[in-house]
C-alpha cells in the first residue's frame, strides 16, 4: 500500500521540534528547500493500492539515504545516529523528538529494490535542483565541465584461485544436500586440508608446493560437480546456477578476460587504472561529470564490462543531460577519451602538452582545471561511501554511486548554508573587539556593525 502522508498527533505535554532547535541551521535550511511532494509522486507508482499495509513515509526514507552518504555512514548507524540527533529528525519531517527507531535498518534495503535505479537518479536530480533554486549552481558554471572515469570497488576480498575452489566446493556440497543429492565423496575435509597447507607454502615462498596444492582443490571441485551434475537432470533454480560458475570457474585460465572473482558478486571485473600503489582494482568502472569552476557533481553512472573510456562520454553527457536543465558547452577529459563516441552539440577539449601550447591564456586556464576532478573522487571514496561498495549487483553499484554523489552534492549545500552563519560571527567577534578593547575606536564600530 502506498506510503500515508507523514502526520503526527499533537502532543499535550510535549514540545515540538521547531519550538527547541534552530531553524537557521544548514539541515533546517536545506529542508525547507527540497521538494519533498516531488517524491512522493514519483515513487508513489512504485507502491501497489489497497495491498499490504501503508508503506514508511517516502520522506524519511529520502532523508535518511541523504543523510547516510553525506555523513558517511551505513544503514544501521544512520538510524541510530538519527535517534539522537534532532535536526536529522526535523529534516526527515518529525514534528515531534523521536524516541524509538524509526524503522528497521533492513527497510532501507527493501526500499532501494522497490524505486531502483531510475528512482534513485530523481534524487541527484532533487538535489541538483536545489543548488540551481539557491544560485549556487549557474547556468555559466555548466558551460565548462570535466568527465573522467574511476573504480567503485566492490566489497570482495582479494580473489586466489584455491579460496575461489573451496568456497565454490562448499557451496555445491550445500546446495546437493538441499536436493536430497548423494554424492560419492564430498570432499570437503580435503579441500580444507589442501587450502590450509597452500597458504602456508605460499607464505614460505614454496610456490611449487602450492600450485599443487591448488591443483589438488580444482581436482576435488571438478569430481563434486560431475558428481552433482550426473544426478541433477531436471533440477533448476539455485543449483543449476551454481553449476554453471563452477563450470566458469574450472574452464577459465589465467588469461582469459571476463574472468569470475567472486562468488558473490559475479558482476565483479578486474580494472587497471596505472597507479602505483593498487595496480588492480576489482569492482566496476564509474563515469563522472563535474563542472569544472565549482566541482557540482552533475552526472555520474556505472558502466559494466570494463569499457574503454572513450565509449562511455555518450552515455555520460546522456546522464548529465538527464539531472539537468542546461547544456553545457565545453567538456574537458584526459587522453583515455581519444577516438570518443560522444555526437553532440558540446566541444569536446581532450587536455595534452601539444593542447596547452596551441590555446590562448583563458583556454589554458580552463584546461588545468581539468585535473580538479581527482579530489572529487578522493572525497567520494573517503567521505561518501564510495570507496567500497556492500550493494548487491549490478545494481546495486549504480545505486550506490547515485548516492554518493547525491551525498556529495548535499555536503556542499550545507558548506553554503552554514558559511554565512560562520562569517557573521566571526565579524560579530571582530567588531566586539574594536569595540569594547578600542574605545577611541568606537564610532568606526558602531558604524561596520550598521
Amino acid at each position: 500500500m502506498k506510503p500515508k502522508t507523514q502526520y503526527e498527533e499533537p502532543q499535550l505535554f510535549q514540545s515540538r521540534l521547531d519550538q527547541i532547535i534552530n531553524l537557521k541551521h544548514p539541515l533546517c535550511l536545506l529542508a525547507q528547500g527540497i521538494d519533498w511532494e516531488y517524491f512522493e509522486q514519483k515513487f508513489g507508482k512504485c507502491y501497489i493500492d489497497q495491498v499490504g499495509r501503508p508503506g514508511i513515509a517516502t520522506r524519511l526514507m529520502v532523508s535518511l539515504h541523504y543523510l547516510k552518504h553525506a555523513y558517511n555512514e551505513s544503514d544501521e548507524s544512520v538510524v541510530v545516529r538519527f535517534l539522537e540527533n534532532p535536526y536529522w529528525q526535523y529534516f526527515a519531517g518529525l514534528t515531534y523528538f523521536a524516541h524509538q527507531l524509526p524503522i528497521n535498518p533492513s527497510s532501507m534495503t527493501r526500499w532501494r529494490q522497490r524505486i531502483g535505479e531510475v528512482g534513485i537518479d530523481e534524487l541527484l536530480t532533487v538535489i541538483l535542483n536545489v543548488a540551481i533554486d539557491s544560485g549556487e549552481l549557474k547556468a555559466s558554471s555548466i558551460n565548462h565541465i570535466n568527465v573522467d572515469t574511476t573504480v567503485q570497488e566492490k566489497a570482495i576480498t582479494y580473489p586466489i584461485d584455491g579460496k575461489l575452489y573451496y568456497h565454490m566446493l562448499l557451496k555445491l556440497v550445500g546446495l546437493a544436500g538441499d536436493c536430497d543429492i548423494t554424492l560419492r565423496q564430498s570432499y570437503t575435509r580435503l579441500s580444507k586440508a589442501a587450502l590450509i597447507r597452500q597458504g602456508r607454502y605460499a607464505h614460505a615462498k614454496q610456490m611449487k608446493r602450492s600450485h599443487r596444492e591448488v591443483k589438488k582443490l580444482k581436482i576435488y571441485l571438478g569430481r563434486v560437480y560431475r558428481d552433482i551434475k550426473r544426478q541433477s537432470e531436471g533440477a533448476d533454480g539455485a543449483l543449476v546456477e551454481a553449476l554453471a560458475m563452477a563450470e566458469r570457474l574450472l574452464n577459465q585460465s589465467r588469461n582469459d578476460k571476463h574472468k569470475l572473482y567472486s562468488l558473490h558478486a559475479p558482476e565483479v571485473e578486474c580494472i587497471s587504472k596505472g597507479k602505483a600503489h593498487k595496480r588492480y582494482e576489482f569492482g566496476v568502472k564509474v563515469g563522472l561529470a563535474s563542472t569544472a569552476k565549482d566541482n557540482w557533481i552533475i552526472g555520474i553512472r556505472t558502466f559494466p564490462g570494463n569499457p574503454y573510456d572513450g565509449h562511455t562520454l555518450q552515455e555520460t553527457m546522456n546522464n548529465v543531460a538527464h539531472h539537468l536543465r542546461f547544456e553545457p558547452r565545453y567538456v574537458n577529459v584526459d587522453q583515455g577519451y581519444r577516438k570518443h563516441d560522444y555526437q553532440g552539440n558540446a566541444e569536446i577539449n581532450i587536455v595534452s602538452n601539444r593542447k596547452m601550447k596551441q590555446a590562448t591564456r583563458a583556454e589554458r586556464n580552463w584546461l588545468k582545471r581539468r585535473s580538479a576532478i581527482e579530489p572529487i573522487f578522493g572525497h567520494l571514496k573517503s567521505d561518501n561511501r564510495m570507496g567500497r561498495n556492500y550493494l548487491k549487483g549490478a545494481e546495486g553499484d549504480h545505486i550506490n554511486a547515485v548516492l554518493c554523489a547525491s551525498g556529495y552534492n548535499m555536503r556542499k549545500l550545507l558548506k553554503v548554508f552554514f558559511l554565512p552563519k560562520f562569517l557573521s560571527q566571526i565579524l560579530g567577534q571582530i567588531f566586539y573587539k574594536k569595540l569594547y578593547l578600542n574605545p577611541n575606536r568606537q564610532n568606526y564600530a558602531y558604524f561596520l556593525c550598521t
